[in-house]
């Protein structure tokens, strides 16, 4: 559903833009796309060790701006660098499921993606890319409820390195001006710390996020 709902205006807009002028993607251009975007993670995590070893910390979705740059160095590759930044809730699962939310955090994840471009002449333009991720998670704080719960605790999330995964597709509006959809999957791991005085409680979690993501670029 939520791939459909992303998907569906670009395609319309493909077809109003089938007559549009063509200007050929080359060798040197920048391309500078401002998305859209919806962070959907696809969290596992472990038991939260050693006082709740049944519980489970889900984390939630997220909307947020995204900017990018894509420098091609040739008429088909491309380097991108994607900027965003997102604020998650994390939320009890399991014998933490009376807390709504346990903490949140603000998730930095520079991503840089080596992308092959299918056709660049083409005035729909799809494109595929592999790279690498650092995500810094920043500004983590426990909630209200579980500081009631349990004390005052100090959250801190370990920073995370990883892979990740793109596909996409250009449409052209104009001679410098088209519309974008893209889509990437991040693999993003960290290690959280709950401290509440002298007990420090930790969980594994493996969040790896897809990003949905529809916008608009120039060619410069």
């Amino acid at each position: 559903m939520q791939i459909r709902t992303i998907a569906g205006p670009l395609l319309g807009l493909a077809s109003l833009c089938s007559a549009a002028p063509a200007l050929a993607q080359k060798k040197g251009d920048v391309l500078v796309r401002v998305r859209a975007i919806m962070v959907a993670p696809n969290e596992s995590t472990s038991g939260v060790r050693p006082s709740f070893p049944g519980a489970r910390i889900g984390v939630t979705d997220s909307y947020a701006p995204e900017l990018d740059f894509t420098y091609m160095i040739s008429d088909h590759i491309g380097a991108e660098l994607i900027l965003a930044t997102t604020k998650h809730n994390l939320q009890g699962r399991g014998t933490l499921s009376a807390l709504d939310r346990v903490a949140s955090t603000w998730v930095l994840p520079p991503t840089l993606t080596l992308q092959y471009h299918f056709a660049p002449q083409a005035k729909v333009r799809p494109y595929i890319g592999a790279g690498v991720n650092y995500s810094i998670f920043y500004s983590s704080k426990a909630d209200r409820a579980l500081n009631s719960a349990i004390g005052n605790t100090d959250v801190h999330l370990k920073d995370s390195f990883g892979y990740a995964l793109q596909a996409g597709l250009d449409v052209d509006i104009t001679e410098k001006v088209f519309a974008n959809i893209d889509v990437k999957y991040i693999d993003m791991d960290t290690k959280a710390r709950l401290k509440t005085g002298a007990l420090v409680n930790r969980v594994d979690a493996s969040i790896d996020p897809l990003v949905f993501g529809i916008g608009l670029g120039l060619r410069l």
